[in-house]
């Protein structure tokens, strides 16, 4: 090939970033700054777009909004929803459930203060979105609860408290450690299989505890 025409192909022997590259960018920066915070022009210059490039991947910033949150909470409410039409809770089936979130919120780490921020946005386009994923969410953990509540030693009335703690639970590590890291009241990379393995241990045994104490006995007694 003549230097001349390799001059002539540079943009085309670019890697364009992928759709999932995409995705991650703007789960990041959603995550940081909110749906409004966050402009086309901001998004493409992070991935070394123009404007109208990442316009030919998605239509708009709704749509972009749209696609971080329906990669982000599709598998995880798809999870819940089988799960909840399974047998009942054991040991086994919270594990599963737990692997599969600390798991999935690993790849995603950014995705819960998007949540945490999508829920407190005024923005009427944001909270129905927030709403229609959330809402099968809280509806499938409010049903778990509330079946378990007898045999754990809850009142009727406290089955929704139960139902928000036991999504602070989930989430609230993704969203704090990076911060308590910051503040030196954390040692060692919360991103690290280690300390995922420890959060999904905890995770475990503190869902078991809250809603199956009697399963949770039988299986520290296995594990002493």
């Amino acid at each position: 090939m003549t230097a001349k025409a390799a001059k002539a192909r540079p943009a085309a022997d670019v890697a364009q970033p992928t759709r999932e590259a995409i995705l991650d960018a703007a789960e990041r920066l959603f995550s940081a700054h909110g749906v409004d915070g966050v402009a086309v022009r901001d998004l493409a210059r992070e991935l070394g777009l123009t404007p109208s490039s990442l316009y030919n991947h998605f239509p708009g910033k709704q749509a972009l909004y749209e696609a971080v949150l329906e990669r982000g909470l599709e598998p995880i409410v798809a999870l819940m929803a089988n799960d909840q039409a399974r047998s009942p809770v054991t040991r086994e089936s919270v594990s599963r459930v737990v692997e599969a979130l600390v798991a999935h919120l690993a790849e995603h780490p950014h995705l819960p203060r998007l949540l945490q921020r999508a829920m407190l946005e005024e923005t009427s386009s944001v909270q129905e979105l927030i709403g229609r994923w959330l809402s099968p969410l809280y509806r499938d953990g409010f049903a778990v609860v509330e079946k378990l509540a007898p045999d754990s030693g809850w009142e009727p009335d406290e089955v929704p408290h139960v139902a928000i703690g036991l999504f602070g639970l989930v989430f609230a590590y993704f969203v704090n450690a990076e911060a308590l890291q910051r503040l030196a009241a954390w040692q060692g990379d919360t991103t690290s299989p280690e300390e995922l393995a420890v959060q999904r241990r905890f995770l475990e045994r503190a869902i078991l505890r809250m809603l199956s104490p009697r399963l949770a006995q039988r299986t520290q007694r296995r594990t002493n």
